[in-house]
């Protein structure tokens, strides 16, 4: 996370509703060489105190896990280059402006059973989304595929401890200079992201 207080002055309840919305991120855990990482899709609990997910059984954090051990969940946003250029500013310089928001916490394996509670939940998150679409629903499959399928993946929980978040949106900056950011960026169109990020440095968090 970056250390500067003026970029980690979103709420709480920000920060969640962002890490709700995007559901998806880089697990991490510490091991005795280099961290060990999955992208992963997750669903957070309605209260925020833990986050279900699922891994590949042969995925080296599966393998590594033999007992509830301290992880980080990070979850990025839209992101981009910031020309100094588009500040109608002096003396500034190239940068990156971001969202992230890390859960952090107490990974660990939960008994097979539960494991199709959590795929239903989330698929039916996701699902939600899509309406009017019906929404899919593991009833549909045969029961002898998803068995089959079922088995290659483990359920796990990550029970909270902190939830710190980073919304980089050049609130250090004068508002012309922050307006002439998100102006640059969403005219420069470098990709999907953009828009949303230029949408965020025009009214970042208080």
């Amino acid at each position: 996370m970056h250390p500067n207080p003026t970029f980690r002055s979103a709420q709480a309840a920000q920060n969640i509703a962002f890490a709700r919305a995007q559901s998806f991120g880089l697990l991490s855990i510490s091991t005795e060489g280099a961290p060990l990482i999955s992208h992963i899709p997750f669903q957070l609990s309605e209260d925020a105190r833990f986050a279900e997910l699922h891994l590949v059984r042969s995925t080296e954090i599966t393998r590594a896990l033999k007992a509830p051990a301290p992880a980080r969940l990070a979850v990025q946003g839209p992101h981009s280059y910031i020309s100094p250029d588009w500040y109608g500013a002096d003396d500034q310089v190239p940068t990156w402006n971001y969202v992230a928001v890390h859960l952090i916490g107490t990974l660990e394996r939960l008994p097979d059973a539960a494991l199709e509670g959590i795929l239903a939940r989330l698929s039916a998150q996701f699902e939600a989304r899509l309406a009017p679409k019906p929404a899919w629903a593991m009833g549909k499959m045969t029961p002898e595929v998803l068995d089959k399928m079922m088995r290659q993946i483990v359920p796990f929980r990550l029970t909270l401890e902190a939830i710190e978040g980073t919304w980089k949106l050049g609130q250090n900056k004068p508002d012309a200079a922050r307006l002439g950011g998100a102006e640059g960026a969403d005219a420069a169109g470098l990709g999907l992201e953009t828009a949303a990020l230029a949408a965020l440095m025009r009214d970042p968090p208080a």
